[in-house]
């Protein structure tokens, strides 16, 4: 079942195209654009600021996405793909950007485009990652620039997940939380 709650009369502002997975959890102030994606067991609270997220984004299974009163929004662009069980936290991350299974982004972060966020790594609050640029680490700390094949992954993996909601349709889900249930002998 897919939750999406109001939070003090904001409900969340979902593209007719959003494909949300069963589990998923949207509440209160959340715009989220057309064919994004939100995956399996995912919890995006928009209860004290917004949450904006662009085009062509995928937010994968167990993903938390929450803001702070104190920093302000959650803004994460167009063509982004957000790594199984991530955590970002009042940020900004902007259009093609790859966060990492497992990464952490702290309050007031900003990602630039074209930058992989290597999976587990826990960027600081306020840090910057420039454009072009692999981050990893606990703290994240910039590594060297992205090679062409992280970059072809960067423009592939948004397209790679249009294509996974239009199978997850074309099989009976239809994108909403409701699908098949087959029951094995």
């Amino acid at each position: 079942m897919v939750t999406v709650l109001p939070y003090k009369g904001r409900y969340p502002d979902l593209h007719e195209s959003v494909f949300l997975a069963d589990g998923a959890r949207i509440i209160g102030d959340v715009t989220i654009g057309a064919h994004s994606s939100v995956w399996f067991n995912t919890v995006i609270r928009g209860d004290v600021c917004p949450i904006r997220v662009g085009e062509k984004t995928s937010v994968q299974d167990n993903a938390t996405l929450h803001v702070t009163h104190d920093t302000g929004p959650l803004n994460i662009g167009s063509n982004v793909t957000i790594g199984h069980g991530a955590v970002l936290h009042a940020c900004t991350v902007k259009d093609y950007v790859l966060i990492g299974m497992g990464a952490v982004l702290l309050d007031d972060c900003v990602i630039e485009p074209y930058s992989v966020v290597a999976a587990g790594s826990l960027v600081r609050q306020g840090f910057k990652v420039p454009s072009g640029m692999l981050v990893a680490g606990i703290p994240a700390k910039v590594v060297r620039p992205i090679t062409d094949v992280e970059r072809e992954t960067i423009d592939e993996s948004p397209e790679n997940y249009v294509r996974y909601v239009q199978n997850y349709r074309e099989g009976g889900y239809d994108g909403k939380g409701h699908g098949e249930v087959v029951e094995f002998k």
